[in-house]
C-alpha cells in the first residue's frame, strides 16, 4: 500500500499536480487523465518512474500505463489526490475544449464506456458461457439454473440504456438520476410492448427505407416506436439533449425550488422529445452505421480481417479502438451480431506469442520480470503491458506482432466469425462468438484456429527475426548495470564529480545541466522551508526543489525574465520559463482552486513575455483566508534535475521582500 501511495504522489506531481487534473478514470491497464494543460506535465520523469510502464498522449487523454495493478493504483491515487466523484475535479472547463472533433468523439465514447467496462465484459462472459453450456447440452433452456445465469448476463444488456444513462450523465454533467430515469423510460415494459403492438394507427414514410407503423401518439403527435432495450446511441443523444434542457432550467428556476423543479422540467421535456425525435433518428443513424460497416465487411471479409488485425494494436495505442466498440454495440442492437470487432481477436495472441519469444531470448532479469506477467495477461486479452513494456520500445517485435495479427484477422474473416454479445477478452472472448441458435460451428472453430496460428506465428517470427532487437536492448541495459556495479563512483547508476571548489556533487546520467542563475522572491513575506508546506506534493519535493513564502502583500511578481508557460483559469497558479532555462511553478495557497477564481486577478496571459519584478497576479489575502484556505505560496523549480543544487541565496534569512534575491540555482 505504501508503494502505491508513493507512486500515486509521483503520478500526481508528474501530471502537473492535482490542480491540473480535470478528471481521471482507469481501464484495464492505464490511468486516463483529462488535464487542463498538458504542457504542465513532466512526461519524461513519469516514464522513468518505477511502476509506470509508459505515458501515452492521445484522444484528448493523458494516459499513464500501469499494467495489471492499475485498479489498486487508481484507488490509492483517488484517495491520495483527494479526487471526488470517481476521479472528477470541479472546474470551469467544458468537455472537449482545445480538442479536435475526432479527439472529442474518442473522449466521449471512452468516457461513457470505461466506467462500466469491467461489468460489461463480465456480463458478456456469463452470457457467452451459458450459451456454450446449452450448445454442449450441459444445460437446458427450460432449467432454472439456465434462466438465472442467463438473466445475469442478458439483464445487463437488456437494461443497458439505464446504465448508459448514468455514465453519459456523468460525462455531460447531468443529474445522474435524471440520466437513469431517461434510460428507464426507454426500457419501460409498456413502451417495449408498443413496439410489437398489433394496433396500427397509421403508417409514416410509406415506400421509403424509413417506413414506420404508428402504434401510439403523444398529444396527438405520431410516435415512431423503436426497440430501445440494449441500444446505445439513442440514450447517449437523449442525455446530451437533457444536459441542454437542465442548463436552461437551472437559469430560470429559483434556487429555493431547484432541487425538484430542475429535474421535473428536464424529464418532462427530454423524454417526450426523445420518443418523438431523438430516438427514431438515433435508431436510424445506428442502423445506417451498422449497414455501412457490414457492407465493407461483406465486400471482402478476408481483406477486412487482414487490415483490422494489422492495425488493431495501433488503434489501441492511440485509443481509437473505442470507436469500434461503439460500432459493435450498434450492430448488436440492430442486427443481433457484429462481424467487425471479432476480426481483432487474434491480435492479443500474436502479441503474446512475440512476448513468449522475448521471454525465452532475453537474459536480462528486468525484461524477464516484465515479460512473464505480460505473457499471462496477454492470454486474457490485456496487451498493454506487452506493447508498452516490451514490443513497442524494441520496434521490430511490435511490427512482427502486427504481421501475425493480420494473418489471424484474415483467417477470422475467412471463417465468417461473428460476435453475438459483448464478451470478455482473449480466451474469454470465444463464448461470445457462439450463436445460441446454431451452437459451436465452423466460425467458432475458425476463431480458435486463428488465435492459435497468430500466437504460433508471432512466436516463430520473433525467434527468427526479432532476436537482434532483444539482444541489443538487453546489452545496453547490461552495460549500464555493469558500470554501476563495477565503479563505486557510478553506484546506483549515478555518478559523482568534484566541483572546482572541491564539493562533491551528484550528477545524473544523461542530464544536461543549466548555467547557474538566481531567482528573486515572487512575494513579500516570511520564508518557509518547502518541507513544511501542508501539501505532500510540494513538501515531498515531487514537483521539484524550492521554497515557500507566507505572503503579507497580495501581489505575485515574476522572479526572473521569461515567458509565461502556464496560467490557471482560477488565477491561483502561474508557470514561468525563465530566459536562463529554469522552469518555475508558483502556487498561491493550498486547494485554492476550489475558490474558482474568487479573490484572484490575473494580470498576464500564457505565452506573454515578462520581466523580473513584473506583477503576475493580485490576490485578496483576507478573502482567501476567510474562505478557509491558507495563502502559503510554494515556488518550485520543476526542472530541478537540471541543476546541481537549488538553495536559498541567503540561508540565514527568514523574511524577504518581493523582487529581492531568494534562490540560487547552481
Amino acid at each position: 500500500m505504501m508503494a502505491y501511495e508513493d507512486l500515486s504522489k509521483k503520478i500526481i506531481a508528474g501530471v502537473g499536480g492535482k490542480d491540473n487534473v480535470k478528471s481521471v478514470v482507469h481501464c484495464t491497464t492505464r490511468l486516463r487523465f483529462k488535464l487542463k494543460d498538458e504542457s504542465a506535465t513532466h512526461t519524461d520523469e513519469l516514464k522513468d518512474t518505477d511502476g509506470v510502464i509508459t505515458v501515452v498522449q492521445s484522444g484528448g487523454q493523458y494516459q499513464v500505463v500501469i499494467g495489471n495493478e492499475v485498479a489498486d493504483v487508481y484507488e490509492t491515487l483517488i484517495r491520495v489526490g483527494g479526487f471526488a466523484d470517481g476521479g472528477s475535479v470541479p472546474d470551469d472547463y467544458e468537455d472537449g475544449e482545445k480538442m479536435s472533433i475526432f479527439d472529442r468523439f474518442i473522449d466521449l465514447i471512452s468516457g461513457i464506456f470505461t466506467p462500466m467496462l469491467g461489468v460489461l465484459c463480465a456480463a458478456g462472459m456469463i452470457k457467452g458461457f451459458v450459451a456454450m453450456f446449452v450448445a454442449f447440452n450441459w444445460l437446458s433452456e427450460n432449467s432454472g439454473t439456465y434462466k438465472i445465469l442467463y438473466s445475469i448476463g442478458d439483464g445487463f444488456f437488456y437494461f443497458l440504456p439505464i446504465v448508459l444513462g448514468l455514465t453519459a450523465a456523468k460525462k455531460f454533467h447531468v443529474d445522474q438520476f435524471v440520466g437513469m430515469a431517461i434510460g428507464m423510460a426507454l426500457c419501460y415494459p409498456s413502451i417495449v410492448a408498443l413496439n410489437s403492438s398489433k394496433t396500427v394507427l397509421s403508417t409514416l414514410f410509406s415506400g421509403s427505407i424509413f417506413e414506420s407503423q404508428i402504434h401510439a401518439t403523444f398529444l396527438g403527435i405520431p410516435v415512431v416506436m423503436m426497440s430501445y432495450t440494449s441500444s446505445v446511441i439513442p440514450i447517449i443523444l437523449a442525455v446530451w439533449f437533457a444536459s441542454k434542457v437542465q442548463a436552461f432550467a437551472k437559469r430560470i428556476v429559483p434556487t429555493v425550488v431547484k432541487t425538484f423543479l430542475v429535474p421535473f422540467i428536464t424529464l418532462l421535456i427530454a423524454v417526450p422529445i426523445t420518443f418523438l425525435i431523438i430516438g427514431p433518428v438515433a435508431s436510424w443513424l445506428s442502423d445506417g452505421i451498422s449497414t455501412v460497416c457490414v457492407a465493407i465487411y461483406n465486400f471482402s471479409p478476408i481483406v477486412a480481417g487482414l487490415v483490422m488485425g494489422a492495425f488493431w494494436q495501433v488503434f489501441v495505442i492511440f485509443g481509437v479502438h473505442w470507436g469500434f466498440v461503439a460500432v459493435m454495440m450498434a450492430n448488436l442492437a440492430s442486427q443481433g451480431f457484429d462481424p467487425i470487432l471479432g476480426l481483432s481477436l487474434a491480435a492479443s495472441f500474436a502479441q503474446t506469442g512475440v512476448v513468449l519469444g522475448i521471454l525465452l531470448q532475453t537474459k536480462n532479469q528486468k525484461t524477464r520480470g516484465i515479460a512473464l506477467p505480460a505473457f499471462i495477461s496477454g492470454i486474457f486479452g490485456v496487451t498493454e503491458p506487452a506493447i508498452y513494456g516490451l514490443t513497442l520500445p524494441r520496434k521490430r517485435p511490435f511490427i512482427l506482432s502486427c504481421v501475425a495479427a493480420s494473418i489471424g484477422g484474415g483467417i477470422i474473416g475467412f471463417a465468417g466469425t461473428k460476435m453475438y454479445m459483448m464478451g470478455g477478452m482473449g480466451l474469454f472472448s470465444i463464448p461470445a462468438a457462439i450463436n445460441s441458435k446454431t451452437g459451436v460451428d465452423g466460425s467458432v472453430y475458425g476463431l480458435i484456429i486463428a488465435m492459435a496460428i497468430a500466437a504460433v506465428l508471432g512466436f516463430a517470427l520473433q525467434m527468427l527475426f526479432g532476436y537482434k532487437s532483444v539482444d541489443s536492448n538487453d546489452k545496453q541495459t547490461k552495460v549500464v548495470e555493469t558500470a554501476a556495479t563495477a565503479d563505486p563512483v557510478m553506484a546506483g547508476g549515478v555518478s559523482v564529480e568534484t566541483t572546482p571548489t572541491g564539493a562533491a556533487t551528484k550528477v545524473e546520467p544523461n542530464v544536461t545541466y543549466n548555467a547557474a542563475t538566481k531567482l528573486s522572491s515572487p512575494e513579500t513575506g516570511q520564508i518557509i522551508p518547502l518541507s513544511e508546506v501542508k501539501d505532500e506534493v510540494f513538501s515531498s519535493g515531487a514537483m521539484g526543489k524550492g521554497v515557500a513564502i507566507e505572503p503579507t502583500d497580495g501581489v505575485l511578481y515574476a522572479p526572473a525574465d521569461g515567458e509565461v508557460a502556464l496560467v490557471f483559469p482560477t488565477g491561483h497558479a502561474v508557470g514561468l520559463n525563465t530566459t536562463d532555462g529554469a522552469e518555475i511553478l508558483m502556487h498561491i495557497g493550498m486547494d485554492t482552486v476550489e475558490l474558482e477564481g474568487k479573490g484572484f486577478e490575473t494580470l498576464v496571459q500564457k505565452g506573454e513575455t515578462v520581466k523580473a519584478g513584473q506583477p503576475l497576479v493580485k490576490f485578496d489575502i483576507e478573502a482567501i483566508k476567510a474562505a478557509g484556505y491558507p495563502v502559503t505560496t510554494p515556488m518550485v523549480v520543476t526542472n530541478s534535475k537540471n541543476y546541481h543544487d537549488v538553495k536559498l541565496a541567503f540561508p540565514a534569512a527568514t523574511e524577504v521582500n518581493a523582487t529581492e534575491p531568494l534562490l540560487q540555482l547552481n
